[in-house]
């Protein structure tokens, strides 16, 4: 080989090794000129060689060169664009360089693909944390500017459709999760994934609150009576797998005193509780044989968390009426969590991820009842009754348990 020429495909490889393994050396004993010098020829023969491009990077840092590592580091993206610590390296330049928008651009990335912290060395943990930290003010300040933008307008808004414009800049700049309907088992389609849903689409709700007194009389009363009649709200029979509920499964942490049960009175319940069943005639309820209407007093123990989980159909929303919070008590449906409040109903679309916690030292006691999505048209409600009663009898019943 004459003296300057390249080596040879063949010797390459062979050469590579030595000089990655001398760079490893230098950089070990705190020699990071001498170790960028060989991973600078090491490069020139393998520039598919990701661990090459990172160790130069690393090297052209620690001597000072930010926009030489820079350089390095998207020759390390160009051979694995999904490379995390070449992502986290390049937006930790930047963010030196002072260019805190072009950083964030590489942390966000670098945070989908990070791999669970414990398995990361300090100082990349580290990195990880700034990179979080940079993303998250990024986010703030990019959601407080488009407040801005929108505060004007937003004044001329109903209040309804001004809480959807704060969730669309939640959604914008990534501070909240997109969660969609989910049903195990009927989806009936075009229906809007809201997770709480405006109280002017239930006129008869206001009327309802008011009797929330009578009802947490009644509710007082059957707990003052023991309980006895109480079941587990989850109740799976064995074989079936549990998932998320083997914990709850046939527990009285999470209890329901049934009112109106696959459609039908639980007439002993019911005489127990006439002004509660007089409340429950103001709302719209599905009736479908074996599913709905359905209703019950929802008792959650203390220190009881039910954990995410969807339901049956999204042709109905579920409504809930606090009757007894105690302090310590929370509800989440997809990305917004609320506090209940008691005699302050919601209703939700429970085909989204939800969750509930209490985690008081007091039980917690709500009214629970179906009620008809209001984006359906009469002659849909009754089509959707027949079709779900005519699937249930072609299966021999529900196949699914809950209402719908």
């Amino acid at each position: 080989m004459k003296s300057g020429m390249a080596l040879s495909d063949s010797a390459a490889p062979n050469a590579v090794e030595p000089l990655k393994a001398a760079a490893d050396r230098a950089m070990a004993r705190g020699d990071p000129r001498t170790a960028k010098d060989l991973f600078e020829r090491a490069v020139v023969l393998a520039r598919d060689r990701l661990d090459i491009w990172l160790g130069l990077a690393a090297c052209r840092r620690a001597v000072g060169d930010p926009e030489g590592a820079l350089a390095a580091t998207q020759g390390a993206l160009t051979v694995d664009p999904r490379c995390f610590p070449a992502l986290l390296m390049k937006g930790s330049l930047l963010e030196s360089m002072g260019l805190v928008a072009q950083a964030d651009a590489a942390y966000g990335p670098a945070l989908l693909l990070a791999p669970p912290e414990d398995s990361l060395p300090e100082p990349m943990r580290r990195g990880l944390a700034r990179a979080r930290d940079v993303h998250d003010r990024r986010a703030a300040d990019l959601a407080a500017s488009l407040r801005l933008e929108a505060e004007s307008a937003a004044e001329r808004l109903p209040a309804a459709e001004a809480g959807r414009i704060d969730t669309f800049i939640e959604a914008m700049t990534g501070r909240r999760k997109i969660f969609h309907q989910e049903p195990v088992q009927h989806h009936y389609p075009g229906m809007p994934p809201v997770e709480f849903h405006d109280r002017a689409e239930f006129p008869w709700l206001a009327d309802l609150e008011a009797r929330t007194d009578a009802i947490r009389a009644e509710v007082l009363a059957v707990w003052a009576e023991g309980s006895p009649d109480l079941e587990p709200y989850i109740d799976y029979a064995d074989g079936v797998p549990l998932d998320q509920w083997a914990q709850l499964n046939r527990s009285l942490k999470w209890s329901a005193f049934h009112l109106i049960k696959g459609g039908a009175l639980v007439e002993a319940n019911c005489r127990r509780c006439p002004a509660t069943m007089e409340a429950l005639a103001l709302v719209d309820q599905p009736k479908v044989p074996g599913r709905s209407p359905a209703a019950m007093f929802s008792i959650l123990r203390p220190r009881t968390r039910l954990p995410p989980h969807t339901g049956v159909a999204n042709t109905r929303l579920v409504l809930h009426l606090p009757l007894i919070v105690p302090e310590g008590c929370g509800f989440r449906v997809g990305g917004e969590t609320r506090q209940w409040r008691e005699g302050q109903a919601w209703v939700f679309d429970d085909t989204i991820e939800h969750e509930a916690w209490n985690d008081s030292d007091l039980p917690r006691a709500i009214l629970i009842c179906d009620v008809w999505s209001p984006n359906l048209s009469p002659g849909e409600r009754d089509m959707i009754a027949r079709l779900v009663s005519a699937h249930d009898r072609f299966n021999g019943g529900a196949s699914v348990g809950g209402d719908l």
